[in-house]
């Protein structure tokens, strides 16, 4: 069986058993609601798959994992009251179903009780996992509010969209690498090149995000094509396409007056700006950026003395994250 589907129901099973707190049922209905919802469980199968990697014993893993799938859960339910979501997974978000107040206090538990999560972890590297996760928590709400300072700011340039998306999604993937890999007894230049190899993916698969939202067949998807687009999301593509509309002053032009214009037809606008990235390759550029990411996630890959066959196997892992419909 594949090590990491394995890993993938173990964490369910978990979940599943868990149980959050009961009174008052308006603070632990929510966190009940919205671990419930199922995903890729992606962040604590990495903890498990960190701590495989160096033979060390899974189980021990499993509160790390937990309290990183907690903390990962807790800051979609406070984004999503931050972006007016209205749907997570294809359900209600929990600011929608019961309300914002609700929405904050319940994260603010589901953040607190991931730290409980962590501390039943008994082993000697409990200190170092403190560090990692607290920084990455940190983190990943400087990504956040840099995301909702770009939505203000004119110009916005590459280097600080890439430094972002590190922050807000990358980040998270490489300190759960990290967390599993001294769980499995790394040492600490192995832990940080698995660290930098899960960031790397990381940043990857986010710049993929953003060539499927306007690429992508919407169904298989499951997004809204365009929608980025649509909302002058600060993407990887826009960024550049202003960048290379730069020698082209009709580009320049017809781009600039589609992110301006005050009143628009959305399917109108996402097919003159999709025009406009093809004519000037951006497809290919972002295409270009995030295979940069991919191989520089291998070479810290390579970096690590270790078996060859859980290189490849965290590899497969990988690829199955970025095989997605375009």
């Amino acid at each position: 069986m594949n090590t990491f589907i394995e890993y993938q129901k173990q964490i369910e099973q978990a979940l599943k058993n868990k149980k959050y707190g009961s009174n008052p049922k308006e603070l632990y209905e929510p966190i009940e609601y919205i671990m419930s919802l199922g995903g890729k469980r992606l962040r604590p199968v990495l903890v498990f798959a960190g701590c495989g990697f160096f033979d060390g014993d899974v189980s021990k893993a499993l509160y790390p994992a937990l309290a990183v799938e907690l903390f990962h859960n807790f800051s979609l339910v406070h984004d999503d009251i931050m972006d007016k979501a209205p749907l997570r997974r294809n359900k209600s978000t929990v600011h929608k179903k019961w309300n914002d107040n609700v929405a904050i206090l319940s994260g603010d538990a589901m953040l607190i009780k991931s730290y409980q999560e962590l501390c039943k972890y008994e082993g000697a590297v409990l200190p170092q996992l403190l560090e990692i996760f607290s920084d990455t928590a940190v983190k990943v709400c400087e990504g956040q509010q840099q995301d909702m300072n770009y939505e203000h700011i004119q110009t916005v340039t590459i280097g600080q969209y890439l430094k972002m998306i590190e922050l807000k999604t990358a980040v998270l993937l490489g300190g759960s690498l990290k967390i599993g890999a001294l769980i499995g007894g790394a040492d600490e230049k192995s832990a940080q090149n698995l660290y930098n190899f899960g960031k790397h993916i990381g940043l990857a698969f986010q710049l993929q995000d953003d060539i499927l939202d306007v690429y992508a067949d919407a169904e298989k998807f499951g997004k809204q094509k365009g929608g980025d687009i649509a909302a002058n999301k600060k993407t990887y593509l826009l960024l550049k396409a202003v960048e290379m509309a730069e020698g082209n002053r009709y580009m320049k032009e017809e781009l600039h007056q589609w992110i301006n214009a005050p009143h628009f037809d959305e399917k109108e606008k996402v097919e003159a700006v999709t025009a406009i990235y093809n004519f000037l390759n951006i497809a290919e550029l972002a295409r270009a950026e995030m295979k940069k990411h991919y191989s520089t996630a291998l070479t810290f890959l390579n970096e690590i003395p270790a078996d060859e066959i859980k290189k490849q196997q965290l590899i497969n892992f990988a690829d199955s994250l970025m095989v997605r419909e375009v």
